[in-house]
């Protein structure tokens, strides 16, 4: 019969599914929506007196001729306008810029530029980092864990990975280098509960209690041993993260808002991914025994 925490870890791991499921339907469909530090492109800060919508900024922007603008209200009050290279140049960026400030006094607070090509070599040498990352972590795992709870381990991070991602997507903020870095933080965060979990499981398997016991106890007991600091690690470190969203501006609030995500779904992952698929897959007391080879087996077997 299954305990309450093996139908929590049950329904953790169904909602986990869901979630990477629901998150590369939307990459797919509306994808990621990269900033200047990946596509290139103008961004330009403006402050306006009076009070307006987003729909009346498009509006007045379209008018002056800003088509395929994204546009953002920032949390200072002050608006960003972002566009791309093959969008706009130079010139027509002066020209709107006088005139949203002749017809609207709009005062323009931060201006730069940055040339595709420097946008193709960051989105080069942030993937190269991303991959550095997961194959250290990957190799790392194929040697500390069995092979179960390693591959239990990587499922997590993808899934961490993913549905961060797809959260970005759904709501089309910018993914720039911030965002990235956030992503290589989450992997290494993620990775620690996991590892915690799994050491435990394996700890716990050689006990002599739980040496025949269903490998579902003993998963059901080193989440117990463990929950309260994993819970106690992730609430502290939301806490700085949240602090960080609400006070250090504009700046970095897409780096605090995928580090909350990351660590929302990854103390998911760790306790119903990482943790509950090695079940499945069969581990067990025997997975950790070492077979004698036929000549130790002779030894043994001499008088």
């Amino acid at each position: 019969m299954k305990s309450n925490m093996q139908h929590i870890r049950l329904i953790g791991l169904i909602l986990g599914v869901v979630l990477v499921f629901a998150s590369l339907v939307t990459i797919a469909q509306k994808g990621i929506a990269f900033g200047q530090d990946f596509t290139g492109g103008y961004v330009t800060v403006i402050d306006v007196p009076k009070s307006v919508t987003v729909d009346e900024m498009q509006l007045k922007l379209h008018q002056l001729g800003v088509d395929n603008a994204r546009i953002d209200l920032q949390m200072d009050g002050s608006w960003r306008i972002f566009q791309t290279p093959s969008s706009t140049n130079d010139l027509k960026v002066k020209e709107w810029n006088s005139e949203l400030n002749s017809q609207w006094h709009a005062t323009v607070l931060d201006a730069s530029y940055l040339g595709a090509q420097v946008g193709d070599e960051l989105i080069e040498q942030g993937g190269l980092a991303g991959l550095f990352a997961l194959l250290s972590v990957l190799l790392y795992l194929a040697c500390r864990f069995e092979w179960r709870l390693a591959v239990s381990a990587s499922i997590a991070l993808f899934h961490d990975v993913v549905i961060t991602l797809g959260l970005f997507s759904a709501t089309q903020v910018e993914f720039d280098l911030t965002v990235l870095a956030a992503l290589l933080a989450i992997i290494g965060y993620s990775l620690n509960d996991s590892i915690v979990v799994g050491d435990r499981v394996r700890e716990l398997l050689f006990e002599e209690r739980y040496k025949q016991a269903p490998v579902a106890k003993v998963i059901d007991q080193a989440i117990k041993d463990s929950l309260s600091r994993t819970l106690i690690t992730s609430l502290t470190t939301l806490a700085t993260v949240l602090s960080i969203w609400w006070l250090a501006g504009a700046g970095l609030s897409s780096f605090a808002m995928a580090l909350c995500c990351g660590i929302a779904v990854g103390t998911l992952s760790s306790l119903a991914i990482s943790a509950t698929l090695p079940q499945f897959m069969g581990l067990s007391y025997n997975n950790y025994r070492k077979e004698e080879s036929e000549a130790t087996k002779k030894q043994l077997a001499e008088p």
